[in-house]
């Protein structure tokens, strides 16, 4: 703006009461030509000053530069990672998830009824890595009788000989179904060979040791896991004295039968204190899992079939000493967002190994997306001395949070 400046020069003039007098008194065209040229070369020179006191402008930022820099030796090292921002911002946060497991059930079970309602469960998960050598699982079951927790255990990565090594509260790797969360069962309920033989919704669930191990074989992918525990998992095992431990052991085998197609296979063994008798109690598994899966229409397509067969030998004071369990199912996925399925299951029961359960179920599963599932399941059950259930299950799950996978 021009204002400062000429303001500046009408006091300059002010200055001079001199040639103000004689500007005054000499009116002639040419004199006032004469004092507008003075002015004008007065004006021009105090913009010339003024922009001689304005701060240069910035000079624009350097293009970055690709080349990494490197550091002299006398310069800290960051610990986490140059490359590890986003690992970094969840050292104070780890990764948190609620899970939502909403169930009604409709029609009449003389031997075990249902409520009509019940918020079944709700699990909140927290993982992260502890540090470049080990990261933590922690699993909160919040049923409407308390707060249970499901697992927490740290793992250890980088050990060497190939090892992998939990301690914590774990479910044990015994079978398939005793190792699932229950939100991820492909079915509203678990088997009843689970039930009766496996201790339930928790299954084999201690506080312990694992160590597990890949093995080299040409192929196939081999899997050998060792676990001991304190030895109390309800109904199933029940320690008395600091020595009543528990052991499992489970090997595993996979392979790929075509580009489409994979078999899973795994033998279990598990040994501990009786919880009906003061004997020991095995537990000896067998399960398969074959998956289909069309890579082209995996979105659409799919496939799994499942089974199980479990033997128990339990000492009993009268009656048989040694039962078993099965289950076989299939789930088909026919369109995008839809899955039916169908299980059929038999089970001895480990409190009397005389008495044996039947059933069969049906199901269908609408996906919405992929934090939410709505399943409807029909359950009809034989139980020992004939008496008969027909059920009708409406399962609804919800979740929010990052949430991280599970076993394959």
């Amino acid at each position: 703006m021009r204002i400062v400046p000429i303001l500046a020069a009408v006091a300059i003039l002010g200055a001079f009461p001199a040639q103000r007098a004689a500007a005054q008194a000499a009116q002639t065209p040419e004199a006032l030509q004469q004092q507008v040229d003075e002015l004008k070369e007065r004006v021009a020179k105090l913009e010339a000053a003024l922009a001689a006191l304005q701060p240069a402008a910035p000079a624009p930022p350097a293009a970055p530069t690709t080349a990494a820099v490197p550091l002299s030796p006398s310069e800290p090292v960051n610990p986490i990672g140059a490359g590890a921002a986003a690992a970094s911002s969840k050292v104070f946060n780890p990764d948190m998830a609620v899970i939502g497991n909403f169930l009604g059930v409709g029609g009449k079970n003389p031997v075990d009824p249902s409520k009509p309602f019940e918020m079944r469960e709700t699990e909140a998960s927290f993982q992260a890595a502890v540090d470049p050598y080990a990261r933590a699982d922690f699993f909160l079951s919040f049923g409407e009788s308390g707060v249970n927790l499901e697992e927490g255990f740290v793992t250890f990565t980088t050990l060497p000989g190939g090892l992998l090594v939990k301690a914590g509260k774990m479910r044990a790797a015994f079978g398939k179904v005793n190792t699932l969360h229950t939100h991820v069962l492909p079915w509203a309920d678990r088997p009843l060979v689970t039930t009766n033989l496996v201790g339930g919704e928790d299954g084999i669930s201690d506080a312990g040791v694992s160590v597990a191990r890949l093995i080299p074989v040409p192929g196939v992918f081999l899997e050998a896991t060792g676990q001991v525990f304190r030895g109390d998992s309800e109904n199933v095992f029940a320690s008395h004295r600091a020595r009543d431990l528990s052991y499992v052991g489970h090997l595993r085998a996979y392979r790929d039968i075509t580009e489409n197609a994979n078999i899973d296979a795994g033998v279990s063994y598990a040994r501990g204190q009786s919880s009906f008798v003061d004997d020991h109690a095995t537990l000896v598994g067998f399960d398969a899992t074959y998956r289909w899966k069309p890579l082209q229409r995996a979105i659409y397509h799919s496939f799994v079939a499942r089974s199980e067969v479990i033997w128990n030998r339990t000492p009993h004071p009268v009656g048989p000493s040694t039962g078993s369990g099965f289950y076989v199912s299939g789930d088909y996925q026919f369109a995008r967002r839809w899955f039916a399925g169908a299980r059929y299951d038999a089970s001895d029961r480990a409190s009397d190994l005389s008495l044996q359960d039947r059933g069969g179920s049906a199901s269908l599963t609408f996906w919405p997306s992929e934090f939410s599932q709505v399943r409807g399941q029909y359950r009809r059950t034989v139980y020992a001395g004939d008496q008969t259930a027909n059920e009708l299950l409406f399962q609804l799950q919800f979740s929010i949070g990052a949430h991280g996978a599970h076993p394959f």
